[in-house]
C-alpha cells in the first residue's frame, strides 16, 4: 500500500516532467517543420505539422543562397578562441580566490560580484571606444579578447567549485615539494573538469549565438558569424521563412550535439558549483 502511494507522486512529476520537456521542444519541433514546408504551406490555416512533399531543397538553398559555410568557419573560430580564453582566465582566477591567501582577495571579490549586477549594455559603448583606439574594430579580436581576462559569473562558479576540494590535498602537495603552479596545474585542474566544461559550454553557446556583438564590431561581410547571416534571409519586402528555418536549424544542432557530449559533467559542474559560499 505505501509503495502504490509513493508511485502515484512519482507518476505525476514524471508527467509533468514529459508534458514540460514536449513545450520546450515544441518550438524547435515547429522550426523544423517549417524548414521542410513548400511556400504554400508555411501560412496555411490550420498549420500543417508535417509538410507534404518534403522540400529537401531548402536546405540546399540555405546554405548556397549566402556563404554559409563561410560564415560557419567565422564562427567556429570565435566561439573556440572564445571559449579557450574562459577556460584560462576563468579556473586561475577562481583558484586564487578559492585557495589562496592575500590581501584584498575578498573585497576584489565583491566588485566581481558586484560586476554581474552591470548590464552589458551599460559597457558596450566604452568597450567601442576602446577596441576604436586599439584599432581592432572590424576584426574577430573585439569578440575573442574579452574572454582571457575573465567573465565574473565563471570566475564565481570555478570559486566555488575549489572551495569544494578537501584542504588535504595541496598540503599533501607541498609535503612533496610541489610549487603553487603544479598544485594548481596537476593535482587542481585535474578534479575541476566538470566545471570547466561547464563554463566552456556557457561560453560556446554565448559565443555561438552573439548576434549583438558581431554586429557592432564586424563591418566585412567576409568576416560574418551565422548570425548575421541569418539575418540575410529577411529582405525588406519579403523573408525565405523556409530557407531561414533550416539555415537555423543548420546552426542549433552542433550545440544540441555538444550538449549531449558534456551533459553529464555540465549537471555536475553547476551542482557542485553551488554547494557553499
Amino acid at each position: 500500500m505505501k509503495k502504490s502511494i509513493v508511485a502515484v507522486p512519482s507518476l505525476v512529476v514524471y508527467a509533468l516532467l514529459l508534458v514540460s520537456g514536449f513545450l520546450f521542444l515544441l518550438p524547435f519541433l515547429w522550426m523544423v517543420s517549417t524548414s521542410l514546408k513548400p511556400s504554400t504551406q508555411l501560412f496555411v490555416y490550420p498549420p500543417v505539422w508535417l509538410p507534404e512533399p518534403f522540400e529537401w531543397s531548402n536546405y540546399y538553398k540555405a546554405v548556397t543562397t549566402v556563404p554559409f559555410f563561410a560564415y560557419l568557419q567565422n564562427t567556429v573560430i570565435v566561439a573556440c578562441c572564445a571559449t579557450l580564453g574562459v577556460v584560462i582566465s576563468c579556473p586561475l582566477a577562481g583558484y586564487s580566490f578559492a585557495r589562496l591567501q592575500w590581501r584584498g582577495r575578498d573585497t576584489l571579490f565583491l566588485v566581481t560580484l558586484a560586476v554581474l549586477m552591470v548590464p552589458s549594455q551599460v559597457t558596450m559603448v566604452s568597450l567601442f571606444i576602446i577596441f576604436s583606439k586599439l584599432n581592432l574594430v572590424g576584426t574577430f579580436y573585439p569578440l575573442i579578447l574579452p574572454s582571457f581576462f575573465g567573465a565574473p559569473f565563471f570566475i564565481f562558479l570555478m570559486r566555488q567549485f575549489f572551495k569544494q576540494l578537501p584542504k588535504s590535498l595541496e598540503d599533501a602537495a607541498r609535503i612533496d615539494g610541489c610549487s603553487e603552479i603544479r598544485i594548481y596545474t596537476r593535482v587542481m585542474l585535474p578534479l575541476c573538469q566538470p566545471a570547466i566544461l561547464t563554463i566552456a559550454l556557457f561560453q560556446f553557446m554565448h559565443s555561438w549565438n552573439d548576434f549583438v556583438g558581431p554586429l557592432i564590431y564586424l563591418s566585412d561581410e567576409r568576416l560574418y558569424t551565422l548570425q548575421l547571416g541569418l539575418q540575410q534571409f529577411k529582405q525588406a519586402y519579403h523573408t525565405e521563412w523556409s530557407q531561414l528555418m533550416a539555415a537555423s536549424v543548420l546552426v542549433a544542432v552542433p550545440i544540441i550535439v555538444f550538449y549531449f557530449f558534456v551533459q553529464r559533467s555540465f549537471i555536475q559542474g553547476i551542482t557542485f558549483g553551488g554547494i557553499k559560499g
